[in-house]
C-alpha cells in the first residue's frame, strides 16, 4: 500500500524567522507520527535553517529547483549536490510557475529528474493542464505528454524512486480545486499509462500527488480517492495549523 506523502511547497514566501517558527511548528506538533510522510520546500537562502528547525522529527527537508549540471560557471544555480550537503531530500521539479513563468520545458525539466536522481535526490515531477486546455478536451494529451517528456529514460528502479504531482494550473492560488472525481480521473490515468510504459508493479508503486488549492477542508475526500497519494500543498502550507489539519486529512 502506497504511504500518503504530504508536502508543502513555500514558493517565494517567508523571512528566516518566519520560516523558522513555521517549521519548528510543524516539527513540534507532528511529533514522532511517521504514518504519512511529510516535507517541507522553503526558499533555497533558507534551507540550511529550516534544516536545523526540523533536526530530528518526522519532517524531511526539500528544494523547489535545481539545475542539471553537478558544478561550474552556472552562475545563480543550485546543484543536486548542494541541496544533499544541507540535507535535502526530495526536490520539486517542473511546477507549472516554472513551465510557464519561467519557459521550462519538459526537456530541460527531465535533465533535471535524470541528475536528481543520480544524485541521489527523489524528484517530485509536477504536471498539468491549463484552464484553457481543460476547457478544450485536452487534459489527458497534454498530462501525457509532459510526463512522457520529463521523465523519458528512467529506468523502473528510477521511476520508483520518482513523485509524480499533478496540479492542474487553473486550481494553483486561485481558491478553485479539481473535484475528487475530476482529480481522480487524472491519476487514475497517469497510474494507466505508467503500467503501460513500465509495468503493473512500478505503477502500483509510484505515488501521485494532487495539488492546487488543498486546504484541510477539503483534503480528506480528495485524499481518499484511490489513485491520490497525498497533495503538493502551496498556500495552505504556510500556517501550521492549516498543514497539519491537510495532514489529517491524509491519515481519515
Amino acid at each position: 500500500m502506497r504511504k500518503k506523502f504530504i508536502a508543502g511547497n513555500w514558493k517565494m514566501n517567508l523571512n528566516r524567522s518566519d520560516a523558522v517558527a513555521l517549521a519548528g511548528g510543524l516539527a513540534s506538533q507532528l511529533g514522532t507520527s511517521d504514518d504519512v510522510d511529510v516535507a517541507v520546500c522553503p526558499p533555497s537562502v533558507y534551507l540550511d535553517a529550516v534544516r536545523e528547525a526540523i533536526s530530528g522529527s518526522q519532517v524531511a527537508l526539500g528544494a523547489q529547483n535545481m539545475y542539471h549540471e553537478a558544478s561550474g560557471a552556472f552562475t545563480g544555480e543550485i546543484s543536486a549536490g548542494m541541496l544533499l550537503d544541507v540535507g535535502c531530500k526530495y526536490v520539486i521539479l517542473g511546477h507549472s510557475e516554472r513551465r510557464h513563468i519561467l519557459g521550462e520545458t519538459d526537456a530541460a525539466i527531465n535533465l533535471k529528474v535524470v541528475a536528481a536522481l543520480a544524485a541521489g535526490l527523489l524528484p517530485i515531477v509536477c504536471v498539468g493542464e491549463t484552464l484553457e486546455e481543460r476547457e478544450g478536451g485536452r487534459t489527458q494529451s497534454v498530462v501525457k505528454g509532459q510526463v512522457e517528456g520529463s521523465l523519458a529514460g528512467l529506468t523502473a528502479a528510477q521511476m520508483q524512486q520518482t513523485v509524480i504531482a499533478y496540479e492542474p494550473v487553473w486550481a494553483i492560488g486561485t481558491g478553485k480545486v479539481a473535484t475528487p472525481a475530476q482529480a481522480e480521473e487524472v491519476h487514475a490515468d497517469l497510474r494507466s499509462l505508467l503500467e503501460t510504459v513500465y509495468n503493473s508493479e512500478v505503477a502500483a508503486a509510484v505515488r501521485i500527488q494532487y495539488g492546487g488549492s488543498v486546504k484541510p477542508g477539503n483534503a480528506a475526500e480528495l485524499l481518499g480517492q484511490p489513485n491520490i497519494d497525498g497533495a503538493l500543498v502551496g498556500g495552505a502550507s504556510l500556517q501550521v495549523d492549516d498543514f497539519m489539519g491537510i495532514i489529517a486529512g491524509a491519515k481519515s
